[in-house]
């Protein structure tokens, strides 16, 4: 189909989180489709997004002055707000924001007269506790024009808690950017080294140490691992940037290493954020990959490490359950129950006919989701508009 709409793409940030991953693989397609597509989001101006993009961008600078959570969701919305102002927003007839902020700048520039249409992705509803942050994060859902999801299980949750009807269009993957992480053996020897892997069993997780990642059960669950028979575990976690401050979650469960017969910077090793041409090299050097989230909206990582050919441990929630099947492409476990994690660990560890089972049928289950059957869909849903 063709969309003669001129499309802007808004998210809070360039970095490298499943938003603003999902912002650019969406921008990209739409392209590729055909569509006037433009980035918009707030960070650096001078360093632009996390990787180089084929689509316009346009960066509004992003507030740097330290405060509170609150004073710094307002103080992003303001920016935004203004950064999108009547001159750009004139240029487009939707503006397809992907978080509470660009929602609610959107919103804000719409109702002053903006002629575009305003349309939300809700990846998430984060857990908020101030009563400024939940009037706010309510709005960015019952104020847009359209509203998105990215799975079903949210397209019920809004429906029951807002009375907001979303139309579920999922993520998708680059399968051939992860289907060949394993480029050479000597890529992945580099990267192993890096960390200090030598022969043990690298489990590779990507997201950073929050709440919602099950971080906490993760560590208790490498501990049980640790002490059972077979190859020594490693925990290699990638990434770690979020807006919310983490700061005291990702101390305590730090601090808890040695409860668990855990070292820092052996067992679990902090990788931090990596260049996006790196990413795919760790899923290759990874031995496995473990998820362990009590909360998403989708899980984009999952998907990435199906299409690098990883086994993949995840939590047993039903956003997995849309789309992975327990002991066919991935092992599924208790969500926030480590002794079910550790097993589910040991099993991608020590079943070998497991793994090529998990490998082969992870595989068709990421080609059933690409970045092109996304943006044809949403395509399809700017036009009803």
């Amino acid at each position: 189909m063709t969309l003669t709409a001129r499309v802007a793409i808004a998210t809070y940030s360039v970095r490298p989180r499943g938003g603003a991953v999902h912002s650019v693989e969406l921008a990209e397609a739409l392209a590729a489709a055909g569509v006037d597509v433009m980035l918009v989001a707030l960070g650096d101006p001078a360093e632009g997004f996390f990787r180089p993009t084929s689509v316009p961008v346009h960066i509004v600078e992003a507030p740097t002055r330290a405060g509170t959570l609150t004073e710094r969701v307002f103080s992003h919305i303001d920016a935004l707000e203004s950064g999108l102002g009547a001159d750009l927003a004139d240029r487009f007839d939707i503006i397809h924001t992907q978080d509470c902020i660009s929602a609610r700048a959107a919103a804000r520039v719409r109702d002053r007269g903006a002629g575009f249409r305003l349309f939300r992705t809700v990846h998430h509803i984060d857990d908020f506790t101030t009563p400024a942050l939940i009037e706010c994060q309510d709005a960015a859902i019952t104020e847009p024009d359209r509203v998105l999801v990215v799975s079903e299980p949210w397209r019920r949750r809004l429906l029951d808690d807002y009375g907001v009807k979303a139309a579920v269009v999922t993520n998708g993957v680059r399968v051939e950017r992860f289907a060949g992480a394993a480029r050479s053996a000597q890529e992945r020897e580099a990267l192993r080294s890096r960390i200090n892997a030598g022969e043990r069993h690298v489990y590779l997780t990507v997201g950073g140490i929050e709440p919602r990642k099950g971080s906490r059960y993760l560590v208790e669950a490498l501990g049980l691992l640790k002490a059972m028979p077979g190859p020594r575990p490693m925990l290699a976690v990638v990434g770690g940037h979020s807006f919310q401050d983490y700061q005291a979650y990702r101390d305590e469960v730090l601090g808890s290493l040695g409860s668990h017969g855990l070292r820092l910077g052996d067992d679990v090793v902090l990788v931090g954020t990596v260049p996006d041409t790196e990413l795919p090299g760790w899923f290759g050097a990874a031995d496995s990959f473990v998820f362990p989230s009590i909360s998403e909206g989708w899980g984009l990582v999952v998907l990435e490490a199906l299409a690098a050919g990883l086994p993949v441990v995840a939590s047993d929630i039903e956003v997995f359950r849309e789309f992975l099947t327990h002991d066919v492409d991935a092992v599924l476990t208790g969500a926030a129950d480590p002794a079910s994690l550790a097993a589910g660990m040991a099993r991608v560890r020590d079943d070998r006919e497991l793994v090529r089972r998990l490998r082969s049928a992870g595989a068709v289950t990421a080609d059933r989701y690409s970045w092109t059957s996304t943006a044809r869909r949403h395509m399809e849903i700017y036009a009803e508009a």
